[in-house]
């Protein structure tokens, strides 16, 4: 968007109106069905060709494979993200070409639409309020609804883990479903945000360590996950800092020492974020520990954590328009 509009003065307009639209959107009719969703294509796309770069596991161990299957599985990998990534950002940027011939406020209209099903809050909050609904029937029951949305294995998850496990994704993808989505957009446009939520999407399928769904992705799916890891490094620091500040709080020395303790670089930050925020304790099973000396998460953590991601996308709005007023200015000088 930025290369089509930047030399014009409803550049700005244009920015504000796409994001108002897009989450009006959002709010009040969700997702599209899946036969329209762009987001359910490229999860098509990378499924099919997972099967073709991602060596069958061998007893779950990829040692067992020569540097020649590794070096072609990362090759393969990295190819066919590339191929992807490359025709997306191109059909992006035709689609900018063609609308920047309307009117602004048709192409903020259209920016909006097409905007919507690359990001999205009300799905990911009624999700994670249905894993603690789910809980108040049976632990059984919150494990089912928690395995929609968590990787993990979920069975043995105590009711304190299960809950531990839905705040934790609940803020990880507060960074990579809205706050980093929407920076894209805002940096970058249409291309920007479907780069970014193709990124996101290849690591969540590609970017596994070891055996996963009988297949050994550790090489498969690096380039993936670096790629995922680079594009959400911004949004993640972002998103730790502004939920402090819709929480009417000023980060602390702590919050460095949290969002180091888990092996990804930038999931850290929102899920030490919240347990900072919340003074609570999250886990991952013989993974992490985040703000050890935090209370066990009870039932009303889901809702209050809810509360401060919703805060935290106000404060984000917030600084969007002050940045989009303060460049309205500047172009009308």
């Amino acid at each position: 968007m930025l290369l089509h509009l930047n030399s014009q003065p409803e550049f700005v307009q244009v920015i504000a109106l796409s994001l108002l639209v897009g989450c009006l959107i959002d709010r009040y009719l969700g997702e599209p069905k899946s036969s329209w969703h762009p987001v359910v294509w490229i999860g098509q796309y990378l499924h099919f060709f997972g099967k073709l770069i991602a060596p069958i596991a061998v007893n779950g161990k990829f040692e067992s494979f020569s540097a020649s299957q590794k070096l072609r599985a990362y090759c393969f990998g990295a190819f066919f993200w590339l191929l992807a990534a490359t025709v997306l950002v191109f059909l992006a940027n035709e689609v900018e070409q063609v609308l920047s011939r309307f009117a602004w406020y048709w192409q903020a209209l259209c920016f909006g639409i097409l905007l919507k099903p690359l990001f999205s809050w009300r799905m990911l909050r009624d999700e994670v309020v249905a894993v603690e609904s789910a809980l108040t029937s049976s632990l059984d029951a919150g494990r089912l609804q928690l395995a929609r949305l968590v990787s993990r294995d979920v069975q043995y998850l105590s009711e304190i883990e299960v809950r531990e496990s839905a705040i934790e994704t609940l803020t990880e993808n507060l960074n990579d479903s809205v706050i980093s989505a929407l920076l894209w957009f805002v940096l970058a446009g249409l291309p920007g945000i479907l780069l970014y939520r193709f990124a996101n999407t290849a690591d969540a399928m590609w970017g596994y360590r070891g055996e996963h769904g009988g297949r050994v992705w550790t090489w498969a799916g690096k380039w993936a996950a670096r790629a995922d890891d680079v594009l959400s490094w911004p949004g993640a620091r972002l998103t730790a800092l502004l939920m402090f500040v819709g929480s009417a709080r000023l980060p602390s020395a702590a919050l460095w020492r949290e969002s180091s303790a888990t092996t990804s670089p930038n999931g850290g930050w929102p899920m030490g974020a919240i347990a900072l925020i919340l003074n609570i304790r999250l886990t991952k099973p013989s993974v992490y520990v985040l703000h050890a000396n935090g209370a066990n998460v009870n039932a009303q953590h889901i809702g209050q954590a809810i509360v401060v991601c919703e805060r935290t996308i106000l404060a984000w709005f917030a600084l969007v328009v002050l940045m989009l007023l303060a460049l309205y200015f500047l172009m009308s000088r």
